[in-house]
């Protein structure tokens, strides 16, 4: 199976090699479309040039002027009327040129081979140094007829820029190919150590650590997978400190439990014993029976799927109707209550949202003084609820208050064990609000009460 960095460094050399093929094709068809005709009038004008020179000065050797002229840089060919051929400069690759050819020139025609010169896409006409391939022009002087066919000698005026263009592409190549291979290591070497760190959390193990100082895609991959990696930490460590919650929460009353029901046993019990050992059972049994229900409600509550059954009804109502059914303990604390509930509507689950006001409304009158007050308002802006329940309890300090939603946290663990609370409560009403799409915050003060401020949108 081909590793990553192999994937990268074969695509790349592919797209090199392609990109240099279809440059090449490309820079061909521009040739032959674009300057080839531009070669072939710019040829013709240096064949005439020569040709109007020698045909000014017949004085001149004309096989000495030629062969001035090829050293220059020219391929030459001459031939004059009775077929006798003359070649100057650099030889040609091919010299198969038609008569019918030589035989128009002489007659007084121009011979365009460059402009005519046959289209191929792996080779670039200009090049190509057949005598196919020249200008072909006319040279009379008296009755000297000649055909004179020219073309540039590629080889002689471009040798040392060819082969400096050579050994230039050569090192390109072979730089690329060097650059890619080290570039593509630097690009890999995070995925390989994301694949490795991979394979850790695969084991259990979240302690993982990323070396990883990039700004690119690839580092903002890296730093979104630690902070998955500490999550995924937090998540495991949450989940063992419940298991051991739920542990210990259900392990304590069946001790209870276990150990009252042996001494029930006894025949020596008086009848207050018993009845006192019975209510003591009685009341681990009810919060157990608390603890299975809360579980069980969390356990719905985080799978999040088609648990809302929303409908509209006016919140005003429900908190009085939480308020009515929580009177015999209000009442015998003697607390003072004040309530500002205008009509409200809101469009939520009705049954989850009592189950809000009742565990915040019961914690206000558990956690109160005798003789203290609870307050409760209601009020609405931009289609947001806003609840407002507020206690002159005993507060909560400074280092609880950052945990009080956290399952089973218990603040004052010695004073609610007596009070059967399981640390669920505020855990599932965090929850509850939020799958509203609403907040939920509080502010108190150790000693001088609490306020709990619950945000939910109206529709």
């Amino acid at each position: 199976m081909k590793t990553l960095y192999l994937r990268i460094v074969l695509t790349t050399i592919f797209v090199m090699t392609l990109s240099s093929f279809l440059a090449f094709i490309g820079s061909n068809i521009f040739y032959h479309y674009k300057l080839k005709s531009y070669n072939d009038q710019k040829l013709t004008k240096m064949a005439t040039n020569i040709k109007s020179f020698y045909e000014e000065n017949p004085e001149v050797n004309l096989n000495n002027y030629l062969k001035d002229v090829g050293d220059l840089g020219y391929q030459i060919f001459l031939v004059d009327k009775n077929g006798n051929q003359s070649f100057y400069g650099g030889k040609f690759r091919e010299r198969k040129l038609s008569n019918n050819v030589i035989q128009s020139v002489l007659d007084g025609k121009v011979y365009h081979g460059v402009s005519k010169f046959k289209t191929s896409i792996f080779v670039t006409g200009f090049f190509d140094n057949v005598l196919i391939n020249t200008i072909g022009v006319p040279i009379n002087v008296g009755d000297n007829h000649y055909a004179l066919f020219f073309r540039p000698n590629i080889e002689l005026q471009f040798g040392e820029f060819h082969i400096f263009l050579s050994i230039l592409i050569v090192l390109i190549i072979i730089l690329s190919i060097l650059f890619v291979l080290v570039s593509t290591r630097y690009i890999v070497n995070p995925v390989v150590k994301l694949t490795d760190a991979t394979k850790v959390i695969a084991e259990g193990k979240y302690n993982v650590q990323l070396n990883i100082n990039r700004q690119d895609e690839i580092g903002k991959l890296a730093n979104h997978f630690s902070e998955m990696a500490k999550k995924l930490e937090q998540i495991e460590q949450m989940r063992q400190e419940f298991v051991s919650n739920v542990s210990h929460e259900i392990q304590s009353p069946i001790a209870s439990i276990q150990g009252f029901s042996q001494t029930l046993k006894s025949k020596n019990l008086t009848e207050d014993q018993r009845q006192h050992y019975l209510s003591i059972i009685e009341d681990e049994s009810r919060r157990m029976s608390l603890l299975s229900k809360q579980l069980l409600t969390l356990a719905s509550l985080d799978k999040e799927e088609d648990i809302l059954h929303k409908t509209k009804f006016d919140v005003a109502d429900q908190l009085k109707q939480v308020f009515l059914s929580t009177e015999f303990s209000w009442r015998e604390k003697n607390l003072a209550i004040d309530l500002e509930l205008p009509s409200t509507f809101i469009y939520g689950d009705k049954h989850l949202l009592h189950q809000v006001w009742t565990n915040l409304i019961t914690n206000s009158i558990k956690f109160n003084h005798d003789g203290g007050s609870i307050s409760i308002n209601v009020s609405s802006s931009e289609n947001m609820c806003h609840i407002t329940i507020k206690d002159t309890g005993i507060g909560i300090s400074e280092e609880d208050l950052p945990q009080i939603f956290n399952r089973f946290y218990i603040a004052d663990k010695a004073r609610i064990r007596k009070e059967s609370s399981t640390g669920l409560g505020l855990s599932i009403t965090k929850q509850i609000v939020e799958l509203h799409n609403g907040k939920i915050r509080v502010e108190s003060k150790f000693g001088e009460g609490t306020e709990f401020i619950i945000d939910l949108p109206q529709m």
